[in-house]
């Protein structure tokens, strides 16, 4: 009989947002995958967990998947977590899941439900957000501005994430091509964690109040849709 394959939504800041059943599923599965094993190491020993842990990330060989596949059909239950977050999500665990949906058929995937940045940060950023948009992490060279102008574009909320490096470049150049400088923004700094931050206002307002506090953490950015 195959095995099952949990993807298993992890803490994207505050350990205590672990939730009873993942903690359950890391301790009882045969191995886990992680994006880094160093990160994943201090999650488990946090909980008391002492399980075989091995690296997937967006480099994996395809001699990597292909032998994790091997694994599940050989009955081996699998957990794959990411650094922080829910697997998948602007992850490279989604190539795993892909390639076991074409590879692996007889093999089962089941979600653990947790935390979201992306989620979280719409639940606070007061936009309608029964339609939402996505976007991951914005292209770092290539395809720039068209990126923003679909951003921008958009008649619905758009998160996106971004790192502490081009934050406030990547404010810049969108309020550069915003026509409606009075659109609001939400953007999110290291949620759930102690210096947790939420910035509102304009885009020029919101960059500027970044400016002010040391450029540290992981940001979430929440654009309102475009206004008629």
């Amino acid at each position: 009989m195959a095995g099952v394959l949990y993807i298993v939504a992890t803490p994207i800041g505050n350990l205590n947002d672990i939730t009873r059943r993942a903690i359950e599923t890391l301790g009882a599965v045969d191995l886990i995958l992680c994006e880094d094993t160093r990160t994943s190491q201090k999650l488990l020993a946090h909980f008391g967990i002492e399980k075989p842990l091995q690296s997937y990330h967006q480099h994996s060989a395809l001699q990597k998947t292909e032998s994790i596949i091997a694994a599940l059909k050989e009955g081996k239950n699998i957990a794959l977590v990411s650094d922080a977050g829910t697997p998948g999500i602007s992850d490279p665990g989604n190539q795993l899941v892909a390639a076991l949906t074409v590879l692996g058929q007889d093999i089962k995937i089941v979600p653990l439900p947790g935390a979201n940045a992306a989620i979280a940060a719409l639940s606070v950023s007061g936009f309608p957000t029964d339609k939402f948009v996505f976007l991951g992490f914005p292209p770092v060279k290539n395809k720039r501005q068209k990126y923003f102008e679909e951003l921008l574009a958009c008649e619905y909320a758009a998160v996106f994430y971004e790192s502490n490096f081009r934050i406030l470049k990547t404010l810049a150049e969108i309020d550069a091509l915003n026509p409606d400088k009075g659109r609001r923004a939400l953007v999110c700094r290291e949620l759930t964690k102690m210096f947790e931050t939420v910035y509102r206002g304009t885009v020029s307002e919101v960059a500027e109040k970044i400016k002010k506090d040391p450029l540290k953490g992981e940001f979430v950015a929440v654009f309102e849709g475009k206004r008629g």
